[in-house]
């Protein structure tokens, strides 16, 4: 069994969210997806992977995506790994956080309850089932 199976997002804080999307959207020409009141995020064109501009914490983070975190987080801590922050939910599924052998922290997070559903103008309305 593998894992981890793609990139979902690479998060980057930004300190204003309007700014944040002023440089990625207005400047650099990506594509608005889906914004809440704490992230927003814009179109990598040639990949399925988001880049998610959050204000919420002050480092960047790679979100891997999986098919179940509890199963995951199982196999990474039978493989010698240890789990840093464990498995909760969040609107679109679960989230987890866990370090390989070499301290390396990993955030897993599955889709089990779908993907953000948005307006015309890409604000979040809810969740679409999966």
């Amino acid at each position: 069994m593998t894992a981890l199976r793609a990139v979902d997002c690479v998060r980057l804080p930004v300190p204003d969210l309007d700014a944040g999307l002023a440089f990625y959207c207005d400047r650099l020409g990506h594509e608005l997806l889906w914004r809440s009141d704490t992230a927003a995020a814009v179109r990598l064109p040639d990949d399925d992977a988001e880049l998610v501009l959050q204000v919420e914490r002050p480092e960047p983070e790679v979100d891997l995506l999986v098919g179940s975190v509890d199963e995951a987080v199982a196999e990474v801590v039978a493989a010698g790994g240890s789990v840093v922050d464990p498995a909760s939910d969040i609107p679109v599924g679960r989230v987890a956080r866990v370090a390989d052998p070499f301290g390396n922290v990993l955030t897993v997070l599955d889709l089990s309850r779908g993907r953000y559903g948005t307006d015309g103008d890409g604000q979040v309305l809810g969740v679409r089932p999966a």
